[in-house]
Order: C-alpha cells, then structure tokens, then sequence
C-alpha cells in the first residue's frame, strides 16, 4: 500500500517532535520557540497550547491522561500540570541529568527515559548517556534509577504493547559507534536484560522516534538524505524484519505517532519543522492513554 503524505499544519522551519494524541487533538513539541503546539484535525487551525517549556522535546501521557515531557533546556522530566511545570526527576545517584530526549510510560507510571550527554562534563552532570526511568514512590515524589549500561546515544524509546520489551534507538554518530534498533526485556523489578540488536543501519542515520501498532509492529522515523535509503517512515516486525518502507517528502523524519477516531492517521514531524499526515494507513495504533 503506498502512502501519500499531506502538509497538516503549515512548515516551521525549525524541528518539530514530541507528537501526542489527546484524543481530539495533536499535540506536538516546537523546541526552538519553547513551546508545545495544538493541531485541531478537524478545523485544521494551530495553536500555541503552552509556552516557555524550556526546550521540551519528548512528550507522552499516562494511564491517567497527565502529559509528561522531556525538558532539554531544564534538564528533567516534567509533569505540565494546569498552570505551571511540575519537575518529575533532575537527577540519578546524586548528579545532574544531561538531556533528556524521549520517554515511554507504563500503565503503573514509571517514565522511561533517553538521556543523552552529548558533551560530557563532569561537572556539570552524569558522564554518561543511557536509558534512566522515574519511578513512582509512595509519598508522591519519583526516584530515577540507570536502567541502561550499554547505549552510547540512546534516543527514541518505546514498549511492547504487553510492556515486556523496551525498545530502544541506538543513535550515536561518532566514528565507530553504532545506529541500531535495540530490544532490552524487562524483568518484573523494572530493571533491563541483555539486549538484542534487532536492525543494524550501519553508517546510515538509523532511527530518531516511534511509534507501536495495535498489532506490535514499530513504526520508525529513519533514514536522511546523506546516505542510504533516504528518509523514510519505516515498519518493523518485533523481530526487526522490515516489512515496509514509505519515503517521505521532508528530510529527517523525527517522531510520529498515530491519531483520528480510529487511530489509523499517522503524524509525523521533520527536522524541518513538518507535520506530515498520512491518513488511513492500513495501520492501527496502540496508544497507553487515551484507550
């Protein structure tokens, strides 16, 4: 089945990510402008939903409908409450979290989160990327446990839709390390097991966001115009079969999620600043809040 992209809000010109379904609406982060956007799909009219989120990038909700994001500029994971920003987690074993990317939430809520330090300095936070999670305590706050030990760079993450796997973008451009999509099992404590590299994009831009369909297959952002297949919205088997490839119009597709009454449109963001939609695309999507 081909696909055929449509501009469903006008172009940026700056990176959009972060794209969430509320149920009636898209909502997607503009990182430069410290803002999160609202795409009406029915009117199709854009919106300034809310301002000054110090860079959030990452954004998802929970069981419950909270929406949770992933503030570069702020360093932490935070809650975005009625009238202010609640900070979730800043830190892990005493330092400082660098950048905070993507997240993905169980139903019991504990946020599973890449965090990137692409300069590290020790100084100033944790010398060290990985995949860290914020775990609910009794008493209201979180605490934030390292939960990866061996991605270099990790970026998008997401479950399985029985949230037995997590699945993780390898995305490490430096000479030597690895683009690759990752699957860690998760143990009943929360912690990970050994990794599978399921997909190995070799030099090639790999993965960036994505996205799950209600019958497990991974919906990924992949590819650039540098090298390789291009830029692509590709799908992958759990095993990490690709079982199809669909070339986008913008360059370096970013995130997407699926959204509409039956969850079958696919949006989708660029570095660019795009937010592509494909509508009914033989897909349905599997979302944790709403159900």
């Amino acid at each position: 089945m081909s696909w055929k992209f449509e501009n469903a809000a006008p172009v940026l010109g700056h990176i959009t990510e972060g794209n969430c379904w509320d149920g009636e609406a898209m909502l997607f982060s503009n990182i430069a402008m410290s803002r999160i956007m609202r795409l009406d799909v029915n009117s199709g009219l854009l919106t300034v939903w809310r301002e000054n989120t110090e860079g959030t990038n990452g954004l998802n909700f929970d069981s419950k409908g909270n929406l949770y994001g992933c503030s570069g500029d702020g360093r932490k994971i935070v809650r975005f409450d009625s009238n202010r920003m609640t900070t979730i987690v800043d830190s892990v074993d005493g330092a400082r979290i660098n950048g905070p990317n993507d997240l993905a939430i169980t139903p019991s809520g504990s946020i599973y989160f890449s965090d990137r330090a692409a300069d590290i300095n020790p100084n100033v936070g944790i010398e060290y990327s990985a995949v860290l999670s914020a775990e609910p305590q009794e008493d209201g706050t979180y605490a934030c446990v390292r939960r990866t030990f061996d991605a270099t760079m990790p970026n998008g993450v997401l479950f399985s839709k029985d949230y037995k796997t997590l699945y993780v973008a390898q995305s490490d451009y430096r000479t030597g390390e690895q683009r690759a999509l990752l699957a860690y099992p998760v143990n009943k404590d929360g912690s990970l097991g050994d990794k599978q590299v399921l997909h190995d994009f070799g030099r090639h831009r790999g993965i960036d966001g994505m996205t799950l369909t209600d019958d497990g297959l991974i919906v990924a952002c992949t590819g650039w115009e540098l090298s390789g297949p291009g830029d692509n919205i590709t799908v992958f088997e759990p095993d990490g079969r690709i079982v199809e490839q669909h070339k986008t119009p913008a360059k370096r597709p970013t995130n997407c999620t699926f959204g509409g009454p039956d969850l079958s449109d696919l949006y989708i963001s660029s570095i660019e600043g795009h937010t592509l939609l494909v509508k009914d695309t033989g897909l349905k999507g599997y979302l944790l809040y709403p159900n």
